[in-house]
């Protein structure tokens, strides 16, 4: 089980050059090929005349400026100002084009992960953390969402431009030009350095981020226990720790961000130095122009504010990055709960000495992350109509067993056969509906109570509440409907809250009696209730189809009296009691087979 464990606090060991971390990106972006294209033809054409603009510059100042040909001045002046406005137009397009590209990629990528974590198994959430698996949900891929909006073409067209400078000044003046570019390369080579290091801080801070959204809703989930226990100061020493290290490793991820900002400035400003120092000299030798002049620093400009700006785009690119990791770490898993077909799984369809087995467990083993075996080769069988208990001790494997019998797991020896097929090679819809699986504590969806009672049956999906009322009717469940004030209509907020749990136990068992299943497992479902409900319950049970085969979980010893057979189950191993004193002794002296 330890597949499903999320961790993503060591520095990724996956490494590359900047093009080989966009190609990580890439497949965000595959369906938005015309979009990006059209924005980065946009970002070229305003990059174009932006380099355009010194070159002119600096030729009206050698050329008309210096004649005091005002005509001239005024001509190019026009141009600029033409060129500028195109320039502003295919920058307010791209800019519009990857807003829209932003928001559907974070769209699709939402759809993508909670796709995904539908997919996956219980043990991955018994692994990880829900407030972790939110803050990755919501956080993380904001971070993406703000790349691509604001940052990503950003990004492009200060390269274009930088390239573009760095072009330029190498033509009007080659060894002038490399003298200027001296301190880009000194640049590159501390971003090249640092970049790994920005990352790994910036993943630790979104893990952090994801540990505090934890945090605050354990402590939310549980405030009644805390209340109740009066134990508000461990959770508020508990939060303290934990906004404690996130506010440290904010505070380093925030100095690693910042790092390049003034070692950039200092970079640009020295560049301009060399050019002043260097630039006059070549125009006292008679062989520069101080339109040339002005054009080179124009094009440093050019060149080192965006590199400037780099800085904290390349921050935002890291952030982007050590996001897309965590939300990665999540679309790669693969769940271990796979379909086989009818020739990979086990068929005992025509297996004469089980006629009437509704499910068989053949040599089932079962061993959680901890490597403690629950279950040691297990073999029973249930008949189709009987009922079945499992009792034991607190801890034997119960709940596990039960499980195994949802396919919530899979053993990791033998095989679970339902009516004579192998588990695995039933669909999720047709093992939803031949078992009907009640816990302790329902979850109920935000809606009404037609709605939770129809979720997931497709025979009553379409059906209105009128229709719904006549078939419980017919099932002899209109007093179950009558313990809600407005029936089928009863609103249902936060999974019930507002509601007693016998009133959600009361629509959990409607909810899979209308699914009638042929096989029913419920797990302590009337532990928590008052003997009355507990009695209509039963009696909602006794409206089962005769066919139908239950197995009740239960510490209740009355809630088992009338089980056809009754299981010990502990220590790996389950063995039939035979009767219920037999039951009695084995759950006081804590018997178990040799």
């Amino acid at each position: 089980m330890n597949e499903y464990t999320l961790n993503t606090n060591e520095e990724p060991k996956r490494k590359g050059s900047i093009l080989s971390a966009v190609r990580r990106l890439k497949p965000l972006l595959v369906s938005e090929t015309v979009q990006i294209i059209l924005a980065a033809l946009a970002i070229v054409i305003n990059s174009t005349l932006t380099l355009l603009g010194p070159v002119i510059i600096g030729h009206v100042i050698d050329t008309y400026i210096a004649t005091r040909d005002f005509n001239g001045v005024l001509l190019y002046t026009g141009i600029l100002t033409a060129m500028y406005c195109v320039g502003f137009v295919a920058s307010y397009a791209q800019t519009r084009i990857m807003g829209g590209v932003s928001l559907r990629v974070l769209y699709r990528l939402r759809n993508s992960i909670f796709e995904k974590l539908q997919d996956l198994p219980v043990a991955f959430f018994q692994q990880n953390k829900a407030g972790d698996l939110i803050s990755r949900i919501n956080n993380d891929t904001d971070k993406l969402g703000q790349f691509f909006s604001q940052s990503i073409m950003q990004f492009i067209g200060n390269i274009f431009i930088i390239i573009g400078s760095a072009i330029a000044i190498l033509l009007i003046n080659f060894k002038l030009g490399l003298a200027a570019l001296v301190p880009a390369a000194l640049l590159l080579f501390l971003s090249k350095v640092l970049g790994p290091w920005i990352k790994r801080k910036n993943a630790i801070n979104m893990k952090s981020v994801g540990g505090m959204s934890a945090e605050i809703q354990e402590s939310l989930d549980h405030f009644k226990v805390v209340v109740a226990f009066d134990r508000r100061d461990y959770f508020r020493k508990s939060f303290q720790r934990t906004n404690e290290d996130n506010y440290h490793s904010a505070v380093r991820a925030g100095i690693a961000n910042n790092t390049f900002t003034p070692v950039y400035g200092f970079a640009s400003n020295l560049a301009l130095l060399i050019v002043i120092l260097y630039g006059f000299n070549l125009i006292s030798a008679s062989t520069f122009t101080f339109g040339l002049l002005i054009s080179f620093l124009s094009y440093i400009y050019r060149l080192y504010d965006p590199l400037r700006q780099m800085a904290a785009l390349w921050t935002t690119f890291q952030v982007a990055l050590a996001g897309w990791d965590r939300i990665h770490a999540i679309l790669q898993m693969n769940s271990n709960i796979t379909i086989l077909t009818d020739t990979e799984g086990v068929s005992r369809l025509h297996d004469k000495s089980h006629p009437e087995a509704v499910m068989e467990f053949s040599n089932v083993s079962f061993t959680y992350a901890t490597d403690v075996t629950v279950l040691d080769k297990t073999n029973f069988v249930l008949d189709r109509g009987k009922t079945y208990a499992l009792v034991g001790p607190t801890g034997g494997g119960k709940t596990t067993t039960a499980s195994l019998m949802a396919r919530l797991y899979d053993p990791v020896e033998g095989m679970v056969l339902l009516n004579g097929r192998d588990l695995r090679t039933f669909s999720a819809e047709e093992r939803a509906e031949n078992i009907g699986f009640i816990l302790q504590e329902p979850f109920l969806f935000s809606g009404t109570v037609g709605d939770n009672i129809r979720y997931g049956n497709p025979k009553f999906a379409t059906v209105d509440n009128t229709k719904l009322t006549e078939v419980l009717e017919q099932k002899d469940l209109q007093v179950v409907i009558n313990k809600f004030d407005k029936g089928l209509d009863t609103i249902i907020e936060n999974g019930g809250d507002s509601m007693s749990l016998g009133q959600k136990q009361l629509i959990a068992f409607m909810r899979a009696l209308m699914r009638a299943p042929k096989l029913l497992i419920l797990d302590e479902a009337t532990a928590n209730i008052d003997t009355v409900t507990e009695q209509l319950l039963e009696d909602i049970l006794r409206k089962l189809p005769p066919e139908t085969t239950k197995v009740i979980i239960a510490h209740r010893l009355n809630t088992i009296a009338d089980a056809d057979t009754i299981f010990f189950v502990n220590s790996g191993s389950i063995i039939e009691a035979g009767s219920m004193q037999k039951a009695v002794d084995l759950l006081m002296h804590g018997k178990r087979k040799s």
